[in-house]
């Protein structure tokens, strides 16, 4: 149940991020809702799984930039995620540049933590 609740975050949190960042469109797919739900399923399974260990090999540089640099992991997690829902289902987003994805990985987890704190979630 725990990683259907976290599956649901992370769609809601890349459906705002769509709807708000100019540069991330969604590609494929009939129905929005499919491929937000596809590529929301895809991003947990890739922070589940080798966003942590992506952070802990750039442990050095963001202890240097207090914490800032795991902004930039998260918009390459955001990179991966768009490639391997493009290349696996050819559906998910299209990232235009990388100022958009940045700013789309800050509205993610941005949206990803109201969401958490409402269902209760760490």
């Amino acid at each position: 149940m725990n990683f259907i609740l976290r599956w649901l975050v992370t769609a809601i949190a890349v459906g705002v991020a769509v709807w708000l960042v100019p540069g991330i469109d969604l590609v494929g797919g009939n129905e929005a809702w499919v491929v937000i739900a596809v590529f929301g399923l895809i991003l947990s399974l890739i922070n589940i799984s080798i966003k942590p260990i992506m952070q802990l090999l750039s442990l050095p540089i963001s202890f240097i930039t207090l914490g800032i640099f795991y902004l930039v992991v998260n918009t390459a997690m955001l990179y991966l995620a768009a490639w391997m829902a493009n290349g696996i289902f050819q559906m998910g987003i299209d990232i235009v540049t990388f100022g958009s994805a940045f700013v789309a990985s800050i509205v993610i987890s941005i949206v990803s933590a109201i969401m958490n704190s409402i269902v209760g979630k760490d």
